[in-house]
């Protein structure tokens, strides 16, 4: 984890911990150094931004930094993550950008670079990057007369991925009733259109973007809002979006949540029942429940556990080619499809397995029961001090070694944020906030907490 660059992007509030003169400092080295990889051929790089009223203002000041470095840029407009993937790599770009903080309120934003494969950048380019930022890198040349790049309306490549997703479906959503929650964010302007080609009678919610309700009081963070509106409206299942739309969480009929480990789970014995579950195995994150690894064993399919972050997921799935991996927090990757979490195509891959079950959405989840599961995040001053203090180390110890084989406890750093996040599964709900509570006590009260 870089400097400034964490597990997603360069991300923090807009004009306060990332600024307008940080967008175009990423931008001039964008250009300058994908522009010196290939000499005498225009390097080109493709921006997407999710709905926030300071992803305009991070568009524009990108695309001066690039252009003036002499590269051209391609404007997506509002769009995906996912769709900024793949169309870097199916178009041949140089590197792709997408503005957004995610799941982060409106005030906050984020620059996540792709790479020319459509995979989040390495760790060596990032480090380049920040040693850029710092001012450990001489300044970088302006390119003059006719090197200076230009800006092109590339809203077509958007069109062109809605018709990709459409194309992966398997079977028409014809008479399913489906409801979608796109945050307010990127989804607003592709989901609809998706699932209305597809057949579903889509019933929608979260797509009236202003500029700064993203994610406020909906999307996958907020599920209670699908929950009641999947009721209300006799839905057969519901799918709900994050900001840049890369990850995917559901809820049933009955208005019951369905997380990322469930959605892997329904996916996956689809897939190994069809025999395209490459090795039987699933790529996971030491976040998933102990409920999808029972499952998994009932299931006859094996797992593989990474650190938290969809980019650790694929690394672990390219390597051994694998063909399904993910979050419990719903973002899911696809390689046959995608070289990133894709909610909108999530969703499609569960609405298949759905269609073809004959059976209400509740039934494919039913043999993998979720551990009782407490998540606290706790706001910290400085999350390095946080995560080495050897008062709170030993309290989370102690908290391990009372659950024994019985659960377990996680303590560790968000990428993204300054917090620290304090996660154990028990028996019971009410043990598991129990020693969740202990934990942070201590956190507290080694005056670590920023509250």
């Amino acid at each position: 984890m870089g400097k400034y660059f964490g597990t997603d992007g360069f991300r923090g509030e807009a004009n306060v911990d990332l600024t307008v003169g940080d967008a175009f400092k990423v931008g001039r080295f964008l250009g300058w150094y994908y522009g010196r990889k290939h000499p005498g051929v225009k390097c080109r790089i493709v921006i997407g931004k999710d709905t926030r009223r300071s992803s305009y203002m991070f568009e524009d000041a990108l695309s001066s930094g690039i252009t003036a470095s002499g590269a051209d840029v391609y404007l997506m407009h509002v769009t995906t993550t996912p769709s900024v993937s793949y169309i870097t790599r199916v178009d041949e770009f140089d590197c792709g950008v997408m503005i957004s903080a995610s799941h982060n309120p409106y005030y906050d934003n984020g620059i996540k670079v792709i790479n020319g494969n459509g995979e989040k950048l390495g760790d060596d380019t990032i480090e380049r990057i920040e040693e850029y930022l710092d001012g450990k890198i001489g300044e970088i040349p302006l390119a003059v007369r006719d090197e200076i790049g230009r800006t092109v309306d590339y809203a077509s490549g958007r069109n062109r991925y809605i018709g990709y997703l459409i194309s992966i479906a398997r079977n028409s959503f014809k008479d399913k009733h489906v409801a979608l929650d796109c945050a307010n964010g990127s989804a607003s302007a592709i989901a609809k259109p998706v699932f209305d080609a597809l057949g579903a009678h889509v019933h929608i919610m979260g797509n009236e973007p202003n500029g700064t309700n993203i994610n406020d009081k909906v999307g996958s963070t907020h599920l209670e809002a699908l929950q009641q509106f999947v009721i209300s409206e006799g839905c057969d299942i519901g799918f709900a979006y994050d900001g840049d739309a890369d990850r995917c969480l559901a809820v049933d009929e009955k208005g019951h949540v369905v997380n990322g480990d469930k959605i892997m789970y329904a996916c996956a014995v689809s897939m190994k029942n069809e025999g395209i579950l490459k090795k039987d195995t699933v790529v996971v994150t030491v976040m998933s429940n102990f409920g999808l690894f029972k499952a998994f064993d009932r299931a006859g399919i094996k797992y593989e556990k990474t650190a938290v972050g969809d980019r650790y997921v694929w690394e672990n799935m390219a390597q051994n080619n694998y063909s399904l991996g993910g979050e419990q927090s719903g973002h899911i990757i696809f390689s046959k499809h995608a070289t990133t979490g894709d909610g909108i195509l999530t969703s499609i891959n569960l609405m298949d397995v759905f269609v073809e079950s004959k059976q209400d959405a509740s039934k494919l989840f039913e043999d993998c029961p979720m551990y009782p599961q407490c998540l606290k995040n706790v706001r910290v001053s400085d999350k390095n001090a946080a995560m080495t203090d050897p008062k709170i180390l030993e309290e989370v110890d102690k908290v391990g070694n009372e659950l024994g084989d019985s659960g377990r406890i996680l303590y560790r750093p968000s990428g993204t944020e300054p917090l620290v996040r304090v996660m154990v599964e028990a028996g019971t709900e009410e043990a598991c906030e129990a020693y969740v509570d202990r934990v942070i006590a201590v956190i507290r009260e080694s005056g670590n907490a920023a509250e």
